[in-house]
């Protein structure tokens, strides 16, 4: 089990250094992919709940994507307690730059295991979920 865990960590290091190399981390790239796939603003609360994280994480990871320009806060026009992120011409390019990082790492990860490791890898992985 421990080696399982230390290269679910060096992956997840080599996603962060990719992601990084972009100006994003994790968590942006996240929200990033989230309002991309939603196609249309959503309400912070929407985005913690998909990002399985509280709401005041979200307002402080939206605050800095704001920040960046990635992302715009809009009046949500059903309630008007209530505002909605909005991603940017500049938000769509970084989630797109990040997509072709991830893909890069995963390339990679694949590249360095043989046919047959793969699939006993995701024989594994597909036992466990």
């Amino acid at each position: 089990m421990g080696s399982f865990l230390g290269a679910a960590h060096a992956l997840e290091a080599r996603l962060e250094e990719g992601l990084a190399s972009v100006g994003l981390s994790r968590a942006k790239y996240g929200v990033l992919e989230t309002l991309v796939r939603a196609g249309a603003p959503l309400a912070l609360s929407e985005l913690a709940a998909a990002q399985q994280c509280v709401r005041s994480n979200m307002t402080q990871l939206v605050d800095r994507l704001q920040a960046d320009g990635s992302v715009q806060r809009v009046d949500d026009p059903n309630d008007r307690r209530s505002v909605r992120a909005v991603l940017t011409p500049l938000g769509k390019e970084r989630q797109v730059e990040g997509a072709k990082k991830i893909a890069q790492v995963r390339d990679e990860f694949s590249a360095s295991l043989g046919p047959a490791d793969r699939a006993v890898l995701s024989r594994l992985l597909e036992s466990l979920g």
